[in-house]
């Protein structure tokens, strides 16, 4: 067996990861205990990584046109198609879209090139949609894009804010290592959102604010904590500037006021206000729910407004953390993979900069103005004015905003462009020319994670196919487009040319200087940080006279019409962006298997809508389907959707079908969790569900499946009943059966189906004028089992056998049920006592808070009683 030290590829905590070979193709998967971002712990998604190591859907050879082709072949076509397009139409013709799934050194040669050598600035990225306001923050504030804080700084604060960051949910990991300082120093927790996630659970205070309002909360705090002298004048006087003007622009935000444009209580407000004074350790961590917003830039520098007058920067267990999504958004950004950014932290306004990089890399012209931005971009393919689009590594049909103009685009475009290790996504089948890029595993370099720190990924199998690595296919056509400059033997040379350039110009004026890396051995870096564990600790910012600035910022209201709801979308706990590599693990579909939307009951009720509904969602732009989920998490005038769901999960589920494509002014990042939308009940005749050993046969009716370990598991509904169920049925298996068994009411609005082969449980069928009541969990473990027909038309198992109930814990498969049953056998339960009892939030840890409320759920209703 060998081990091999790498970086999980999901999130931005970047948790180090032991790959270890165990023979006949198979790889285990566990979390690097020296690592120190994880410690060794990994959360669901990482966890299962062994499990996406499948040929299953990979693209495994060039493609034109759908056909196979040889790599000469199809680096020809690209190069000769760029190249007459610039010819023809000019640089600003042709664009890249790139993804934070890249490590490092593929972005440096896709910027080189782009900027370098085509000439154009219209290379962005799909961190676009991640942390694109917390740069543009960064740098009106510090004066370069830095991120103050690091990981332990969470463990050491004694208050930490966590605002539009379900960290619990989207970084296990760090939130992990959040509770266990608390339960070891007693670190007080604000949650700050306006839904109630899985964060809030066991939060000293949790203030559900409007959608939007974050600025207004903030500024409310700036002038609070100046009126009562509760701040740093040493450190403000000597480092900072411009806090007269953002004085101003808070002076009108009382707390009566904060409270009224929050929507919170005007005693909650002056609570987390004097929490935040009555603390000199303060961090505030703050992610999607502040950067996508149409106002995210003015949200972050109202959170460093904050520190920089209380001086809470630059200091142990203190400071502004932006939390990233992408797991190499910060690398992108150290190369300059955005439209607005030149490599190494130059700016491409500023011709000092422009000159010194275009002679480290000998090219012929360098853009003096900045590039368009991932929604300017699209759009500009859409008018015809970008005829040539190379989309490396992401799935923009499913991800962008206003997702029908997208893929209306992609098909109007003359030449698209796709390198990615899936075959078959939203955003492959609009390809002229497909690319097999190497995956996870397969691939070698450097990632950036959200503290700074740069860690290798390592590759440990060898490519599926005739897969390449990404650095190499943009050099191969970099190259064959007659470029000098792109003959690399391997990453560890273009990494260290990275580190070359970003010493140029500096002389110490940009904190990102990798010098100390210079002439280390490729292959045995150690995960590292750049700017020294903690930047500012000195008082001294990159703006040119070293002082940090206040910036004023105004509060945006979100104004939604009467009769509408604001629309929030989101991750999931167990999947990870369009699902193209989550979506391979039957595990992580055990918590959520379909696509769902978020609404109050008094919504609810408004609308008629009762638990596990249809609904439908309908945007300016477009429309999707889901199940209505009714829960106290979300504001009576709000919805929440997850977007992972596409159309090979569901018929029609794509939530940026229904997201406007409004951005950010400063940044160009997408408003994703403020859309308007109506919300209408769906005519449904039937509910069906089911689980079929074989291939699903695609339904004409609105449909939802999840892979199974065999097979699949599936949700259907229709608006009519069929003329006959069993001909129904019939169409949805792939595998001839030998036995069936059905069961069908007098007035055929109940049906049950179930079919077996050779003794083995092949399909089960399930349909209802109401949504379907069986035992998901329990049906699913039947599949491909000799369980009798009689107990499979039961739809749950036999009596006297608990019904583990919906999946809770996915790391060790444990249902509500059993969580409820040792909650009600053990009175006073605490969390450790039923974890540790049940074996539920013994993995990856990120179940702990739903645990937590059942058993809050179950000692409220006990204390009723009483």
């Amino acid at each position: 067996m060998t081990t091999t030290k790498t970086t999980c590829p999901y999130c931005g905590v970047g948790c180090g990861v032991l790959a270890t070979k165990i023979g006949d193709g198979k790889v285990s998967v566990k979390g690097d205990p020296e690592h120190p971002a994880n410690f060794g712990k990994l959360c669901s998604k990482g966890l299962t990584l062994a499990e996406t190591l499948v040929p299953q859907g990979r693209l495994t050879y060039p493609m034109i046109a759908n056909e196979r082709v040889s790599w000469d072949a199809a680096i020809a076509r690209v190069a000769e198609k760029f190249a007459t397009t610039i010819r023809d139409h000019g640089p600003d013709s042709v664009a890249f879209y790139v993804s934070g799934q890249l490590l490092t050194e593929d972005y440096y040669v896709a910027n080189k090139l782009m900027k370098g050598f085509i000439g154009s600035a219209n290379i962005d990225t799909n961190s676009r949609l991640c942390m694109a306001s917390a740069v543009a923050g960064h740098k009106r504030a510090f004066g370069a894009d830095i991120v103050p804080c690091n990981y332990e700084d969470l463990e050491e604060a004694d208050l930490v804010v966590l605002v539009g960051s379900n960290l619990a949910w989207c970084h296990p990991i760090l939130f992990q290592r959040l509770q266990a300082a608390r339960e070891k120093r007693g670190t007080k927790l604000v949650v700050i959102d306006p839904r109630r996630t899985a964060s809030a659970e066991g939060a000293d205070l949790f203030l559900g604010i409007t959608s939007g309002s974050d600025v207004a909360l903030f500024n409310g705090l700036l002038r609070q904590l100046y009126l009562r002298g509760e701040f740093d004048p040493a450190f403000v006087f000597s480092h900072t500037s411009g806090l007269s003007e953002a004085l101003l622009a808070s002076r009108e935000w009382t707390t009566e006021g904060v409270a009224a444009a929050t929507g919170l209580k005007q005693t909650d407000v002056e609570a987390f206000y004097a929490l935040f004074a009555a603390h000199e350790k303060i961090v505030t961590a703050f992610s999607m729910g502040v950067n996508q917003s149409a106002s995210g830039t003015d949200k972050v520098n109202a959170i460093i407004n904050c520190h920089l007058l209380t001086g809470r920067i630059g200091k142990a267990g203190a400071g502004p953390f932006s939390i990233t999504g992408q797991p190499n958004a910060m690398g992108g950004r150290e190369v300059g993979g955005m439209a607005n950014m030149l490599a190494a932290h130059m700016d491409i306004a500023n011709p000092v900069h422009r000159d010194a990089v275009q002679k480290f890399w000998a090219s012929p012209h360098i853009p003096e103005k900045e590039g368009l931005k991932a929604v300017d971009m699209f759009q500009a393919v859409g008018e015809d004015k970008i005829k040539a689009l190379w989309i490396m590594g992401t799935n923009p049909a499913v991800s962008l905003p206003d997702s029908g103009s997208i893929a209306a685009a992609l098909k109007r475009c003359d030449f698209v462009v796709v390198s990615d290790v899936m075959a078959q996504t939203e955003t492959t089948q609009y390809a002229h020319v497909l690319l097999p890029a190497q995956g996870w595993g397969e691939k070698d370099g450097t990632v950036t994670n959200s503290e700074r720190r740069i860690s290798r990924q390592r590759s440990f199998l060898a490519p599926e196919g005739e897969a390449r690595p990404d650095w190499k296919i943009i050099c191969d056509i970099a190259e064959a487009m007659g470029f000098d400059g792109f003959g690399y033997e391997g990453p560890a040379e273009i990494f260290a040319e990275h580190v070359g350039l970003s010493e140029v110009q500096n002389n110490g004026t940009r904190l990102l200087n990798l010098e100390d890396w210079k002439g280390q051995d490729f292959e045995a870096l150690m995960p590292t940080q750049w700017g020294g564990r903690r930047p500012f600790v000195d008082g001294i910012f990159q703006t040119h006279d070293g002082r940090a600035r206040f910036v004023p910022t105004l509060f945006k209201p979100v104004t939604i019409d009467e009769g509408k709801y604001t629309l929030n979308t989101g991750r999931i706990r167990d999947q990870w962006h369009t699902m193209t590599r989550t979506g391979l693990v039957p595990k992580l579909f055990s918590h959520r298997a379909e696509p769902y939307i978020e609404i109050s009951p008094a919504a609810a009720t408004s609308l008629g809508l009762h638990p596990a509904d249809l609904a439908e969602i309908s945007g300016e732009h477009g429309k999707s389907i889901a199940r209505i989920l009714i829960t106290q998490t979300v504001r009576d005038g709000d919805v929440f959707q997850p977007m992972h769901w596409t159309s090979q999960f569901a018929s029609q589920a794509l939530a940026n079908g229904n997201t406007s494509p409004a951005v950010d002014p400063f940044s160009g990042q997408p408003a994703l969790k403020s859309s308007a939308v109506s919300i209408a009940k769906k005519a449904i005749a039937w509910h069906g569900c089911g689980i079929a050993l074989g291939p699903l046969e695609l339904l004409t009716c609105y449909w939802a499946k999840a892979p199974l370990l065999e097979g699949f598991a599936f949700e259907c509904a229709d608006e009519k009943f069929p003329a006959d169920w069993l001909a129904f049925s019939g169409s949805l298996m792939s595998l001839e059966a030998s036995e069936i068994s059905t069961v069908l009411t007098g007035d055929q609005a109940s049906f049950r189906c179930v079919a077996r082969k050779n003794g083995k449980l092949i399909f089960a069928f399930f349909a209802s004028a109401q949504p379907v009541e069986v035992s998901r969990a329990w049906l699913h473990q039947q599949l491909g089992s000799d369980v009798q027909s009689v107990q499979v038309l039961s739809g749950r198992p036999a009596a006297g056998v608990l019904d583990h109930g919906p999946i809770i814990c996915s790391c060790n498969g444990v249902g509500r049920n059993l969580i409820k049953r040792a909650v009600y056998d053990t009175h006073g339960a605490t969390l450790s006592a039923i974890c540790e009892k049940t074996n539920a939030g013994m993995g990856c840890g990120s179940c702990r808070p739903e645990v937590q409320r059942i058993i809050t759920e179950i000692s409220a209703t006990r204390i009723a009683a009483e």
